[in-house]
């Protein structure tokens, strides 16, 4: 990108408000049209992924959540679980497909942040990090109360994640700036994909730097 402003909406992403909150299943409402959306398409390295590996990301809010769908070309088999459950967060689910938003609600302190993810089976997890000078400390039992949606059809899949406002991610006002990132991993090693869409640019794939977010403006 040439311009000043285009490097710098390369940056952000503009969560759009709906005045009715959208259930997680409701992937397919006419609010959605209304999202900004926001491409993944790098790997975490900042190197270009295949188009096959590509995902699109909308963001909308409600007086009660953020809403947030990925829809994801799906060209190679899935990585899930066989028996999976939605009931209670599922530990590792990093390991296989899945879809991740990290939002730090304070740009001031934004080696605090909360990280959400799902999967294309509607599994979840959630947990709160916090970057010490130390180590990465993370919080497991943090509970947001999200819930999923999710879908696969051929060459495509569809996740949805509502995540309410509480103590720990508060309503934002309009005009209120947080700092985010957007993440897909796709595939099996030794070809596993980890899309960012702000690349982290680790030596080894790597989600956690915060320092690289970018920003989510409500409007």
């Amino acid at each position: 990108m040439d311009s000043q402003s285009d490097k710098t909406k390369a940056t952000v992403i503009t969560a759009t408000h709906v005045g009715t909150a959208l259930a997680a299943a409701q992937m397919d409402h006419p609010a959605w049209k209304s999202a900004t959306p926001v491409e993944i398409t790098r790997y975490w390295s900042g190197e270009s992924a295949s188009p096959a590996r590509h995902a699109e990301a909308r963001i909308l809010w409600s007086s009660k959540a953020l809403h947030l769908r990925f829809v994801c070309h799906q060209a190679e088999p899935l990585v899930i679980s066989a028996k999976p459950q939605t009931q209670t967060k599922t530990m590792g689910l990093w390991d296989r497909d899945v879809c991740e938003i990290f939002i730090a609600p304070d740009p001031n302190v934004v080696e605090r942040y909360l990280e959400f993810e799902a999967a294309p089976t509607g599994e979840w997890l959630d947990v709160a990090i916090h970057w010490t000078p130390e180590k990465r400390e993370s919080d497991w039992e943090f509970h947001s109360h999200m819930t999923t949606g999710a879908r696969i059809e051929k060459d495509r899949v569809t996740i949805a994640m509502h995540i309410p406002w509480n103590h720990w991610i508060h309503e934002p006002q309009k005009g209120e700036r947080w700092r985010v990132n957007l993440f897909r991993c796709v595939g099996k090693d030794p070809g596993r994909g980890y899309l960012a869409w702000q690349p982290t640019r680790t030596p080894e794939p790597s989600f956690h730097v915060p320092q690289v977010f970018g920003w989510l403006i409500f409007k």
